[in-house]
């Protein structure tokens, strides 16, 4: 369901996985909160790659 789905699924799987925030929690949100836990989650993954890069002595 969740690889090879659209955006927001994969968002809403983020959400709930790292953040505990149920998917219709998620849903909810209007457009502006949305958007900024979509932005926030972008900025955490790219923190995350950049971390595992410099651990492996990237």
């Amino acid at each position: 369901m969740i690889s090879g789905g659209d955006a927001q699924s994969c968002y809403a799987h983020f959400a709930l996985q790292r953040l505990h925030l149920l998917p219709g929690e998620f849903a909810a949100l209007d457009d502006a909160e949305k958007a900024f836990v979509i932005a926030s989650i972008r900025q955490r993954i790219e923190d995350e790659r950049a971390a595992a890069d410099k651990a492996k002595g990237g």
